[in-house]
């Protein structure tokens, strides 16, 4: 196939997938920008409730705050953007466009995955060595594995920019309604092996945080089950985290397996669902269900609303 663009050329892609008609049109906004509002205003709620009291100063607390930051990145990477094709009927985006948006969306994904991780981790030593929790979970330590979170995550997302960067494209059609990795791959005219090297060394990687998150909580349940606090303390703090992982990874999993193997003709409406769920969810009910379910955090919120109705 001959090539037919550079990327020192300027180039614009075609965004498919967003069946707007023009009767529909303010109505889809106007929803979009709802959840998007609301989206920003429950983690940021969450972010400084945490940062606000110092009786939330806590390891388990700041890798909450870490979530709810990476939310806000994933939701501002992606509503936008959405939002103005909605308004506008533009279904185009640059190339340096696609490939920002690429790099905070998959940075998000990452972050998430290494975040969760971590939370699992903490939640190991909080009910399985109680005793010796701040000695081994210190504000330090804390701190610490959410700086190496955000230096992974910004690692493996730079050397994915990079190896799609340097590949020439013969089209500029994307079949999704926002840019992702592989569809910018699809379109190369040249041998993306490095590429799918890549996906593949770092889908290992992901896959054996799974396998440490799975041990965590095999761990967590065997020492929740001996007490009624520790089966307490299991639906307050593990259980939220259970949903989120299980939400994020289920529909992330689909998103990847569909963008590779499935069809662009048939399931478009489950497809596009299913291809933002991952975005769109995680981001809003994260804080949400965090907040409902600890309660130091629901009543250090309605204390902090309390004073500023006063």
């Amino acid at each position: 196939m001959t090539t037919l663009f550079n990327s020192s050329q300027e180039i614009v892609f075609v965004l498919h997938g967003l069946n707007v008609t023009q009767t529909n049109r303010h109505i889809y906004f106007v929803f979009i920008l709802v959840l998007y509002l609301f989206t920003i205003f429950w983690n940021l709620t969450l972010i400084f409730t945490i940062f606000l009291e110092k009786m939330l100063h806590d390891p388990m607390y700041f890798f909450l705050c870490n979530l709810c930051i990476n939310g806000i990145i994933c939701a501002s990477s992606f509503y936008p953007k959405i939002l103005n094709d909605i308004l506008f009927d533009s279904h185009v985006i640059t190339y340096i466009g696609c490939l920002t948006q690429i790099f905070f969306i998959y940075l998000y994904i990452y972050c998430e995955f290494t975040n969760l991780t971590v939370m699992a981790y903490d939640r190991y030593v909080a009910i399985c060595k109680p005793l010796h929790y701040h000695c081994i979970m210190t504000i330090r330590k804390a701190w610490s594995l959410i700086l190496l979170t955000w230096l992974f995550s910004l690692l493996e997302m730079t050397i994915g920019i990079v190896l799609t960067a340097r590949l020439p494209l013969c089209s500029v059609d994307i079949d999704k309604f926002y840019c992702s990795n592989w569809a910018v791959v699809k379109l190369s005219c040249v041998d993306t092996t490095p590429n799918n090297l890549y996906g593949f060394i770092f889908t290992s990687y992901h896959f054996s945080q799974m396998i440490l998150i799975l041990i965590s909580y095999v761990n967590i349940i065997k020492a929740s089950l001996r007490s009624q606090a520790g089966r307490r303390k299991f639906m307050q703090t593990c259980l939220p985290h259970l949903i989120t992982l299980t939400n994020f990874v289920i529909s992330l999993l689909f998103d990847v397996m569909y963008a590779r193997y499935g069809s662009n003709t048939s399931l478009l409406a489950l497809r596009n669902i299913m291809a933002v769920e991952f975005l769109v969810v995680p981001p809003l009910l994260n804080p949400i269900i965090y907040g409902m379910n600890l309660s130091q955090i629901r009543n250090r919120a309605r204390k902090i609303k309390v004073v500023a109705l006063r």
